[in-house]
């Protein structure tokens, strides 16, 4: 696939090449949205799921209403690049017969380490995940930026995290799976920085996964730093919106106003104690966003 490629072509192609292989689209982002009515609620197992095997992820979701999940890599479920064949397509037939869609798998790899090998590494490891996800039936596979090395200049490290996920993100197109590069890290989180790296990473097969951190709110606000990567969002991690720790009004006018319809997915790190009851809570909250 070239380097370079407009949207509406990549989009076209690579759902062309998902229908034959029998796999739905799921959030690829385009100019072409033309309403926020089809956003969808989902939940990310870190850590409300990180206990739970496969089936009780499936009967939680379903039970709550949640028709979606990001499978965080080294959890219970254990759906890691070590799956043989079989166990792959174990997973992908559980996902199949159930209400519950597979959004995507949650990596921890990352590209801003000053060591080659290293970088190598991390590179060769999300590889791995996107023919994992292809094959469990997922759509993305999440990365992540994760820190600013002190003693290299900001700007180096910035283009070797884009040209990194340029590449995955290129390897990953020619088996339908997306890369969603999560703001994250420190330093990296920064909405400009974001920006930057992406500017390096131009393929349309690089996505941002928004992810709802106090940084957003830093600069000339919340709209100021949502504007410099809307046309990049793929998918959104969202947190307990029961809480007033984020304007979460302001960040669905702000998904609405772009017309995104995507994948907004509740990742949280405190744990309730009644976590299905606690998503039943965050489903009624979501909706009343919507409306």
């Amino acid at each position: 696939m070239p380097h370079q490629l407009d949207r509406r072509s990549f989009l076209q192609a690579t759902g062309s090449l998902l229908g034959a292989l029998g796999l739905a689209p799921g959030s690829l982002w385009s100019a072409d949205k033309d309403s926020s009515e089809g956003m969808k609620l989902g939940l990310v197992t870190y850590n409300w799921g990180k206990d739970w095997d496969i089936p009780t992820i499936i009967s939680n979701c379903e039970q709550t209403k949640f028709s979606g999940i990001e499978l965080r890599s080294t959890h219970k479920h254990g759906v890691e690049i070590s799956l043989s064949p079989l166990q792959r397509t174990e997973v992908r037939k559980q996902f199949d017969g159930s209400a519950v869609e597979l959004v995507g798998l949650g990596s921890a790899c990352e590209y801003h380490s000053p060591d080659s090998t290293v970088l190598k590494n991390n590179i060769e490891e999300t590889k791995a995940f996107v023919r994992l996800c292809r094959d469990v039936g997922g759509t993305g596979v999440k990365v992540r930026p994760n820190g600013l090395p002190s003693d290299i200049p900001v700007p180096k490290t910035l283009e070797q995290i884009g040209r990194a996920l340029n590449e995955v993100a290129q390897d990953a197109a020619d088996f339908g799976v997306e890369i969603r590069l999560e703001v994250h890290g420190r330093g990296t989180s920064e909405l400009p920085h974001i920006k930057t790296i992406t500017d390096h990473a131009d393929h349309p097969n690089a996505v941002v996964c928004w992810n709802c951190n106090p940084t957003d709110l830093q600069g000339d606000g919340l709209a100021a730093n949502f504007a410099l990567v809307s046309d990049r969002i793929g998918t959104v991690h969202i947190h307990d919106l029961r809480t007033d720790a984020y304007p979460w009004q302001q960040l669905f006018g702000l998904l609405k106003q772009a017309r995104f319809s995507g994948w907004t997915l509740l990742e949280e790190g405190k744990v309730p104690d009644d976590i299905v009851g606690t998503m039943a809570e965050n489903r009624k909250v979501w909706d009343a966003f919507m409306h």
